[in-house]
């Protein structure tokens, strides 16, 4: 290859991703790629302390808009420190959440808009967009109750009233809609063992069209 592959997982909190994300990893180490694995937002020094802002719930009173900006200023940083520097390493990157994330939560969820949110992250992906994504689709409901079932404390977003989690779930929806080619929809109603099957089909044809 001559490039590195970048490989994006989305989804409302609940929906399996970091699972998945696991099993993709050890899944292309075995076939000899270097991995890096990485989280939105955080995966640098600075986006780890961005992070911190944006999930505490001290901050109930933030700004949508403010939280739009912080989020493009995590994945900036991630970015220019590590995605596109691994991606020239040849390395696969794999990172849970990446600018879909924003255009679903802060576009959808927060009413911002998909242009507006697109305008501040274009100067942010700085043109490194994933090679493909996976939705890991289960609505704002049944991700809720997959959470509460843990009985881990919700963070500042995870807070927020299901209408606004199921404005995320019908905006990722939309974008599954809009870049079917990039984004693939998977039914997350299944054993991880089937769920992966799936995701490591087309993660192998990506493969065999990077090799030519």
């Amino acid at each position: 290859m001559n490039r590195g592959i970048f490989i994006t997982f989305e989804g409302n909190d609940g929906s399996g991703k970091t699972t998945q994300i696991t099993l993709l990893a050890e899944y292309l180490e075995k076939k000899g790629l270097e991995v890096v694995t990485l989280r939105e937002p955080g995966g640098t020094e600075i986006g780890e302390k961005i992070r911190e802002i944006l999930l505490d719930n001290r901050n109930q009173g933030m700004c949508p808009v403010t939280e739009m900006l912080l989020y493009a200023a995590s994945r900036a940083q991630l970015v220019s420190a590590v995605i596109k520097p691994e991606l020239e390493k040849n390395k696969a990157v794999i990172c849970d959440r990446f600018v879909d994330s924003s255009l679903a939560y802060q576009g959808a969820g927060r009413g911002l808009g998909a242009d507006n949110v697109w305008a501040v992250n274009r100067l942010a992906v700085d043109g490194c967009l994933p090679d493909i994504t996976f939705f890991m689709d289960l609505d704002a409901d049944a991700s809720m109750a997959r959470r509460t079932s843990k009985g881990e404390e919700a963070d500042r977003i995870e807070s927020e009233e299901m209408d606004f989690h199921r404005r995320v779930y019908s905006g990722y929806l939309e974008l599954s809609r809009q870049y079917p080619s990039r984004i693939k929809r998977i039914d997350v109603r299944r054993s991880p063992g089937e769920i992966f099957e799936e995701i490591r089909g087309y993660v192998d044809e990506l493969l065999e069209k990077a090799k030519g």
